[in-house]
């Protein structure tokens, strides 16, 4: 490998946005964008779901926060509802066969308030048609009428049989039992005594009529009831006839206003029926203290009259898309429902009840709509993470989807918990098309272990976030940044605050060559640097008050940072940035508390001892490692063994951990330097302690990328600035991670003055080189490697380590070879 690896220009650290991108004085000049940006596969996605209406092509659109799926999904679905008609309204009507199973009625829209309204007339009409027509002089002249029929028939019957009686000497009497027959001598009762004193020829004709009589008396009296139920049943035909004359003119005035509405007129005829069944309901003199009610937990509805018995004429309206029709009132067509609160009876609705003389008791009117009745015909958005979490809201959206309706039932019903009868809705068609908005795994979740969710979701909406930093990228920024200054009333932005944001956006995509489509944060930073504007009394923003609501943040965020970087300048945590160290290097970490990421310096250790060829992960030992650290260490064993050990095996017991590390580490970004720490180990051959390392390896030893690079080195640049710069002071990258550097104007400055020095190298060479100021050195042909170089060194101890493990498994008669001091030869 060639030694000179120069540091990095300062024109690769730091890639700003040119002015001939921007071709405006203010975002005044610009052509406000009203949508979103870097996200044309996810539109086409939210285009490809609205367009299809097939069933299960509901979309789930993921991503990151802060992206804008909900903003754009909701913007696409109330463009495309407007050109839709609008839905049916829903209504709930009693059942009059059934009443705990209310009916459901559809009707056009705007049309379900009016009937409503048309029924309550009604009621209102008949409770003063129907007492005005049974007190009217035709009833009661035909009432009158039947009562005399049905006297005549009382007084016809008992006339003959007084007459009869009369012609035998027997007299009908009323006693306190009843009837009765008597016999009479010149018109007195004869008493039991003067009875027996007539003769007895007198006493056997008169005990012979006495009979018959007694057999004519009891026929009437049988036939006393009969003529009463038929006397009812006049009386109620005679209601009927009333009834159905008083309620004809309005019933039928109603069925002309909705004679387009088969199911109305249907309904309007059993409320016809009803009314004809339950006139007495309207009667001042009934009582009125009923209602027409479920009592939860009993077998049959409770029936009855007055006021509360009224309901049953009512119409329960749970969807009214009359606003759609009204073009006063827009948006018109199709609803379009975001659900914040996805429970179980929000999605399709409730049955509420009333406490009632320690009972509850319900009807229809007591149905209430869910989110899926209000979406009926249109488009439900939801956060899928909140419908996840809601019990059983979940398998009741997949259900309701499924079945193609919507049931209202509690999830006790639905779980089989309960045996009370309550009501039970008729359900209503479904036609919706439903949107999930969540985070990926969410959605990569539900694809690998719910059967049903691909079948119901067929279609995603990928928001990525990140775009392309090109010159139509710079420009769409610029005008999306001037619609948001117009929606939100902000001060407009000069070239410079929108470049400065600009420059910002790829910093928070971790690419010079990206912007992030993160607009929440971006918009964040608009809000907040017109607030710098507006304490400097600007009236325009420029980059000096972008700059300032960047520091202001970042300032708000950053005590535990700045208390640990106090401690390492105390000493109380050591990072070394000046002199050499065998097998000793700085790290650097990322860490990250809410939206806030910097870097952290870390001291990583390495010995070795002769052993049987393991390389021992400290922190994997005492389970503060995770799989992927793990993973780099043991691909560090790899790399030795390709390396080194192909003439025999390696013969060290090598441990390697992170000095004052209390907490978990992760991660394999620390391979390679934990790799450069084991071959300083090895060989002998000190490190620069002035410089950190960054940076995954692979088996062959190629440096690869990681993340957090911008702050990493910015950690370890804060570090040597508190202690001052010397210009041998650095960090070591990955080559792949230049392209991705956006860093600090202070960091930049420092490089272009020779204080400070980045290097990028692609091999593990490469950074031994940067690290020791010695050639790594390459095989020869003889397989040796050139004196004066590490890979020689390293080679070298592990023949010795090789040599002592021979010796030692050979026994004590066996020479123990010297431990040889290895002298590098410097590099010609």
């Amino acid at each position: 490998m060639n030694a000179t690896i120069e540091p990095l220009k300062p024109q690769a650290l730091y890639t700003p946005c040119p002015d001939a991108a921007l071709d405006f004085e203010t975002t005044q000049d610009l052509k406000p964008l009203d949508g979103v940006i870097g996200q044309a596969r996810a539109l086409e996605s939210i285009r490809f779901a609205i367009g299809m209406r097939h069933e299960g092509y509901n979309l789930f659109a993921f991503g990151p926060e802060g992206t804008g799926k909900s903003s754009t999904v909701m913007r696409f679905l109330s463009h495309e509802a407007e050109s839709q008609p609008p839905p049916l309204d829903w209504c709930y009507v009693n059942n009059f066969e059934e009443p705990h199973k209310p009916r459901a009625l559809s009707l056009p829209a705007g049309k379900a308030c009016p009937l409503r309204d048309d029924m309550e007339q009604l009621v209102e009409e008949l409770q003063g048609a129907l007492p005005a027509a049974f007190e009217g002089e035709e009833y009661t002249q035909r009432k009158e009428a039947l009562e005399e029929e049905l006297k005549t028939q009382h007084e016809g019957a008992f006339s003959k049989l007084q007459d009869q009686a009369e012609k035998s000497g027997i007299a009908l009497i009323r006693t306190p039992m009843g009837l009765g027959l008597a016999p009479v001598q010149d018109g007195e009762v004869l008493s039991p005594q003067a009875f027996d004193d007539l003769p007895e020829k007198d006493q056997q004709a008169r005990q012979v009529s006495l009979a018959e009589l007694q057999q004519q008396l009891e026929d009437i009296l049988a036939q006393i009831p009969k003529w009463e139920k038929e006397h009812r049943e006049k009386m109620r035909e005679l209601n009927r006839d009333v009834t159905k004359r008083a309620v004809g003119h309005l019933i039928e005035e109603l069925e002309k206003r909705w004679e387009s509405e088969p199911n109305v007129m249907a309904y309007l005829e059993e409320v016809r029926a009803d009314v004809v069944e339950h006139a007495s309901d309207f009667l001042p003199s009934h009582d009125q203290g009923q209602q027409q009610i479920i009592v939860v937990g009993q077998r049959r509805p409770a029936g009855g009259g007055g006021p509360g018995s009224f309901r049953r004429y009512q119409v329960n309206v749970i969807v009214d898309n009359s606003d759609s029709v009204n073009p006063d009132i827009p948006p018109n067509g199709a609803p379009v429902i975001e659900e914040e609160h996805p429970t179980h009876p929000n999605l399709v609705g409730r049955i509420e009840h009333l406490s009632q003389m320690g009972a509850l008791i319900t009807d229809f009117n007591l149905i209430k709509a869910g989110a899926l009745h209000c979406a009926n015909g249109g488009y439900l958005v939801m956060d899928a993470r909140r419908i996840l979490l809601q019990p059983f809201a979940w398998e009741t959206l997949k259900r309701a989807l499924r079945a193609g309706h919507i049931k209202i039932e509690s999830p006790a019903e639905s779980m089989g918990w309960v045996s009370t009868v309550t009501l039970d809705p008729e359900p209503i068609p479904l036609d919706v098309k439903v949107v999930l908005l969540g985070e990926p795994i969410i959605y990569y979740l539900l694809s690998q272990y719910d059967p049903d969710f691909k079948e119901l979701f067929k279609v995603a909406a990928d928001f990525v976030n990140t775009m392309d930093r090109d010159d139509n990228g710079v420009k769409d920024y610029a005008r999306l940044l001037a619609a948001q200054v117009e929606r939100e009333g902000l001060r407009h932005l000069d070239k410079s605050a929108v470049a400065r944001i600009i420059e910002q956006g790829a910093r928070m995509a971790q690419d010079a060559e990206k912007l992030t489509t993160h607009m929440a944060s971006v918009v964040d930073l608009v809000r907040e640097a017109d607030y710098w504007a507006e304490v400097e009394d600007h009236k325009i923003i420029s980059a000096r008050h972008v700059q300032e609501a960047i520091d202001a943040k970042i300032y708000r965020s950053d005590r535990y940072r700045e208390r640990l970087q106090e401690e390492i300048q105390r000493g109380t945590f050591v990072i070394e940035s000046e002199g050499e160290r065998i097998g000793q290097i700085n790290g650097l970490a990322v860490l990250q508390l809410d939206s806030f990421m910097f870097g952290k310096p870390s001291r990583i250790t390495a010995n070795v001892s002769l052993g049987k060829g393991e390389l021992v992960d400290i922190e994997r030992q005492v389970d503060l490692g995770g799989p992927l650290h793990s993973k780099g260490v043991m691909i560090l064993e790899s790399f030795l063994a390709q390396r080194f050990g192909q003439d025999g095996p390696l013969a060290l017991s090598a441990r390697i951990v992170f000095e004052q590390s209390y907490g978990g580490v992760d991660g394999d970004s620390a391979s390679s330097t934990e790799l450069y720490a084991l071959l300083s180990a090895i060989g002998k051959i000190p490190l620069k302690q002035s410089i950190a390392v960054t940076g995954s390896v692979d088996q062959m030893g190629r440096v690869q990328a990681i993340g957090g690079v911008n702050e990493k080195i910015e950690g370890f640049f804060d570090i040597c600035v508190e202690r001052g710069l010397t210009g041998d002071q650095g960090v070591l990258i990955p080559g792949a991670n230049v392209k991705h550097l956006m860093l600090r104007d202070e960091v930049v400055d420092a490089v272009k003055d020779g204080r400070f020095n980045i290097w990028a190298v692609d091999h593990i060479d490469q950074g031994i080189e940067v690290l020791t100021g010695l050639p790594a050195g390459e095989m020869g042909a003889g397989g040796e490697y050139p004196i004066g170089t590490v890979n020689r060194a390293v080679a070298r101890n592990l023949r010795q380590f090789a040599a002592k493990a021979r010796a030692f498994s050979a026994g004590p008669q066996q020479p123990v070879p010297t431990n040889a001091v290895i002298k590098v030869e410097p590099s010609r």
